[in-house]
């Protein structure tokens, strides 16, 4: 953390990228918050966002509602605005998540219009660390409801974007195929198309 506080901010340095992701979440001070989420909305590197997000997703929890308010308006990605939703749920009544949720949820429904093969986004919300997570901890309906809603899109993909990989309860990455196999099942999935 010491590095951050008075290293140039250089998203491309690999050691300001090692410093990010090195940094020991358990132990920030409010400062260090405060300075972690002004990187955060600094950085274009959705990598280095996505660390921070999910490292201060589980931190201490500082009051940070407005944090992750701005941080679900920021992202594009539906798996990067869920973790700021896991963010906020911690800070947030019912009635304020339900209406997040249900701009989440139109986003949600366009997603087959637009990228109709969306089966990374997919994958995350419907894992452990995502939706079933939320509805585990919470029990809110908005949270079920959108969860059901995943899951029909994803089962009317294509079988080629399908079960490659999943996130764990802790946000770990599991491989379910390796990479040349998910690749062999896109390329015959497009080559027949």
């Amino acid at each position: 953390m010491k590095y951050l506080t008075t290293a140039p901010f250089s998203e491309r340095d690999p050691m300001f990228i090692r410093a990010i992701n090195n940094v020991d979440y358990t132990l920030l001070t409010n400062a260090e918050v405060g300075l972690l989420e002004f990187l955060y909305f600094q950085l274009k590197d959705i990598a280095l966002r996505n660390k921070i997000l999910q490292s201060l997703m589980r931190s201490e929890p500082f009051e940070r509602k407005d944090f992750f308010q701005k941080a679900y308006k920021k992202e594009r990605y539906l798996d990067m605005r869920l973790m700021a939703i896991r963010g906020l749920a911690q800070f947030s009544s019912k009635e304020e998540i339900d209406k997040v949720m249900e701009h989440f949820l139109q986003i949600l429904k366009k997603r087959p219009e637009t990228t109709p093969y969306n089966y990374q986004e997919y994958e995350f919300l419907r894992s452990a660390f995502g939706l079933p997570y939320l509805i585990k901890t919470y029990g809110y309906p908005c949270f079920e409801k959108t969860f059901q809603q995943v899951e029909k899109q994803y089962h009317d993909m294509p079988d080629a974007f399908k079960g490659h990989f999943t996130i764990d309860e802790d946000g770990n990455f599991i491989e379910l195929r390796s990479p040349k196999e998910t690749k062999q099942m896109m390329d015959n999935f497009f080559a027949t198309r």
